[in-house]
């Protein structure tokens, strides 16, 4: 447990972030965590194949297609889908992986420990006040 809140903060330390999930629907916690990230002072950038734009900003296809590598990704996709990400972020060098709730299970959590990845598995919003 204070392995994981020292990871916390270490991520929450870093300032280039990306969300993978990012959605223009408001009420949806893909927008959510990006508004805040970016109210809070972080270079963010959004990732998702289903937007041109989120919140007047260029949304991203892949970590790929990003100006600069984040040091930290945010996940707010599936499991499923959660896989491909972690090995693209594995392959670029991301080394800090969030895990929002209902993003992870322990396929995923094997690759990301398979790759050497670092996880913190905790809502950003609660983290960010």
């Amino acid at each position: 447990m204070q392995e994981e809140i020292m990871q916390e903060e270490i991520m929450l330390g870093k300032k280039v972030w990306a969300v993978v999930g990012a959605t223009e629907n408001t009420d949806k916690f893909g927008y959510k965590i990006y508004k805040r990230l970016k109210l809070k002072g972080y270079r963010v950038y959004p990732v998702s194949p289903n937007y041109n734009e989120i919140d007047g900003d260029r949304c991203y296809k892949d970590l790929s297609s990003l100006p600069e590598m984040p040091e930290v990704i945010d996940m707010v996709v599936s499991p499923a889908k959660g896989i491909a990400v972690i090995d693209e972020a594995a392959s670029l060098g991301i080394k800090n992986i969030w895990l929002q709730p209902g993003t992870y299970n322990n396929e995923l959590m094997a690759a990301i420990n398979e790759k050497g990845l670092n996880a913190v598995q905790a809502c950003v919003l609660v983290a960010l006040p």
